[in-house]
């Protein structure tokens, strides 16, 4: 619950959706409350105690992320019961600043626990309060307007056309699939897509089902943001309360590339932790996941295709533990593929039916080259000539029937920048400089 006195319309923690908070899941009260059973708390409880020697009820209730009160002082009475560890006295007053060691049957037992799972830290999600928050979760994605993705998309150069068809894909919230000839932008479209989504989303530490633990917070890919304002030393501290086992995080963007495989959209177990990492998919619900380079996978496409239908379709995946046991998670993300292969050779008709949008980003026309071409000198401080690229074009692209690319400018300029730190002269459009890039890069092979 937010702190007495809260107005979410005051935002004190700067968030972009304040109104995320209305759905934040409410820190656990009881036992009950957790969704967990008493023996995988007191497993996590025996692990900490076995690799930190000693630890207050408070310090391990920090380790676990659930409160002292009504959850972790149960585990520990529960511990003390079973004569699994013992009290060694403490500074304060009360139980949850006192200090507890494991007894020798509580190394036993902790040892014994770590033979199942080697996982020490945040509690658990049971994954039915996990579906139950994505779904709710999902009502919160804001709408892109018009204004919004012209925003997001200034520093490239789009044009209206491509805008247009852009703004409903990204609205969907869906599937969308660019593919087009290489280097122009598709990649930095996606980027640029995931970033306009904005607000936040709710990532728990890790999941459980049937006493499996899974993880999925991600420091690569996950970006915490503070629901903390205030000083501890001076002033007032303000503190937004909510069940610690989950994360409030920026929207994710998860880019995969050539690395993808079957075997990576399922759970990952690890023989020597015993516990599994989330893939790809879990990790991104709530924002994008990008399948970059598209059909240079090791897998064939056809394979990897198959296995995105059911989500695309219900908005549901369904994951295998290693006990063969399946079940159901929420497929919430804005699914895209970029390809510069030619869609035909990848995907079959029924595939290119579930996926709405399919966005060609082709070549740009003479003027957009020249606008990405300024606006490439403008970044890098060299001035803009316009005659320059008329002699590029003239010269070189022409005579060698060549296709322009987006990427051309930024390449040709870094080309010249080094031509001209080996001259020692300041870097230009001029015609040498031009003519030394061109031919080095802009080659017939």
């Amino acid at each position: 619950m937010p702190p007495a006195g809260y107005a979410y319309e005051d935002n004190p923690f700067k968030l972009e959706n304040p109104s995320v908070l209305d759905i934040a899941p409410s820190e656990p009260k009881s036992m009950e409350d957790t969704g967990l059973k008493i023996g995988l708390l007191a497993d996590l409880g025996l692990k900490f105690l076995y690799y930190a020697g000693t630890g207050t009820g408070m310090g391990i209730a920090e380790s676990m992320c659930l409160p002292w009160s009504g959850v972790v002082e149960h585990v520990v009475d529960f511990l003390a019961q079973e004569k699994l560890v013992d009290l060694r006295g403490g500074k304060g007053f009360g139980r949850a600043s006192v200090e507890f060691a494991l007894t020798e049957k509580g190394r036993e037992y902790a040892r014994d626990a770590l033979t199942r799972s080697t996982y020490v830290g945040p509690a658990p999600v049971p994954i039915e309060q996990y579906n139950a928050l994505i779904t709710s979760q999902t009502e919160e994605t804001p709408v892109v307007s018009q204004e919004d993705l012209v925003m997001a998309l200034g520093h490239l150069t789009v044009s209206a056309e491509l805008m247009d068809k852009l703004g409903p894909a990204v609205n969907s919230g869906r599937s969308l699939f660019l593919y087009g000839p290489p280097g122009n932008g598709k990649t930095s479209l996606a980027e640029a897509i995931s970033h306009m989504f904005g607000g936040e989303v709710y990532v728990p530490h890790c999941l459980e089902i049937d006493n499996q633990i899974i993880k999925v917070y991600d420091r690569i890919i996950h970006t915490p943001v503070s629901l903390e304002v205030g000083s501890a030393t001076g002033g007032r501290r303000q503190t937004f309360e909510m069940d610690k086992r989950w994360l409030l995080c920026r929207r994710p963007a998860v880019v995969v590339g050539g690395e993808l495989t079957l075997e990576t959209l399922d759970l990952i177990y690890s023989e020597s932790t015993r516990f599994y990492e989330a893939p790809f998919q879990v990790k991104a619900n709530g924002g994008m996941l990008l399948i970059d380079d598209f059909g240079r996978q090791k897998v064939h496409p056809t394979d990897l295709l198959n296995r995105w239908i059911v989500p695309l379709e219900k908005r549901v995946d369904f994951l295998t533990l290693h006990t063969g046991k399946k079940f159901e998670i929420p497929f919430d993300q804005l699914l895209v593929f970029s390809t510069n292969l030619d869609p035909k050779e990848l995907v079959d008709e029924a595939f290119l039916r579930r996926i709405k949008y399919k966005i060609e980003v082709g070549n740009p026309d003479e003027e957009s080259y020249r606008e990405i071409f300024r606006r490439v000198c403008e970044a890098a401080g060299i001035p803009y000539v316009d005659q320059a690229i008329t002699y590029l074009v003239e010269h070189y692209y022409k005579p060698r029937s060549m296709e322009m690319r987006s990427c051309h400018p930024r390449d040709l300029v870094s080309l010249i920048r080094d031509a001209a730190r080996y001259r020692q002269i300041p870097p230009a459009l001029s015609k040498d400089l031009l003519d030394q890039a061109c031919e080095v890069f802009l080659v017939n092979l």
